[in-house]
């Protein structure tokens, strides 16, 4: 009796087993067996998904054998600029924060990945270190597949790697344009401009939250937290937002577009 209760217990601690997400991050739960309806549900995900909804479906059931799904809390270091980078990861549910650290301390905000967005592309395409720190902005839900599969199907499926370069390109016209407005927009004019491409890619009815903390909107934009928030004020007394606690709600969207 005693070795089938240590059998039981011993198969159980397979099943779901602690290990660190990265070397800086935290311990996260990994679910190599994934339940047949969650397993359902993630390729489902996947054939919607712009990057691999034009798959055959033999190859996304083969994807979803690659598959590696795990959870993170909010503050999580997913990885760090410098770290090996082997895996593309997809975000299923949360919010994922890409950006450079300074040698002062401060960070820029880089981009922030949503919902159905993938990241990780770069150094799993050239095999390179990470060129950013990527933490988690809430809990979070990832699906992670390592690059040795990923290249492989890359090989198998040529238009697969056309979708990547695309996600590629459009990151790059952002960067620069995010170095454009830096150089070129004042305070109100930048902000209103971020403020509003987060509400748009948001989604949904009107009023629309947006998830964000007035300091990571002040490191997207690259101002002072202090600038920032004097700004927003502004923008809530005039009835345009309304301040909570985390996130923003905009009110009045045609004032933002205006002011950008």
């Amino acid at each position: 009796m005693p070795d089938k209760t240590v059998k039981r217990a011993w198969r159980a601690r397979r099943r779901t087993r602690l290990v660190p997400f990265c070397k800086r991050g935290n311990l996260i739960k990994e679910d190599r067996e994934i339940e047949p309806m969650r397993r359902v549900n993630t390729l489902t995900i996947f054939r919607n998904h712009p990057v691999f909804s034009k798959l055959p479906k033999a190859s996304i059931e083969q994807l979803g054998t690659y598959l590696t799904k795990r959870k993170i809390q909010r503050g999580t270091a997913i990885f760090r600029k410098g770290d090996a980078g082997s895996e593309l990861i997809a975000v299923l549910s949360g919010n994922v924060k890409i950006s450079a650290p300074g040698a002062d301390g401060r960070e820029a905000v880089l981009n922030l990945i949503r919902e159905g967005e993938i990241f990780g592309e770069i150094a799993l395409l050239d095999g390179g270190p990470r060129t950013a720190d990527a933490v988690a902005m809430s809990d979070c839900e990832l699906m992670v597949i390592e690059r040795r599969e990923f290249t492989a199907l890359l090989r198998e499926h040529p238009e697969l790697a056309f979708k990547v370069i695309e996600i590629l390109c459009a990151r790059l016209r952002q960067t620069s344009e995010q170095v454009e407005d830096l150089m070129f927009l004042d305070l109100p004019t930048r902000l209103a401009k971020a403020v509003s491409r987060l509400v748009d890619e948001a989604g949904g009815t009107w009023p629309r939250k947006i998830s964000i903390t007035q300091r990571e909107l002040s490191q997207l934009i690259g101002m002072s937290r202090e600038s920032t928030n004097k700004q927003l004020r502004s923008w809530a007394q005039a009835g345009w937002i309304r301040l909570e606690r985390g996130c923003i709600v905009v009110l009045r969207p045609d004032a933002l577009a205006r002011g950008a």
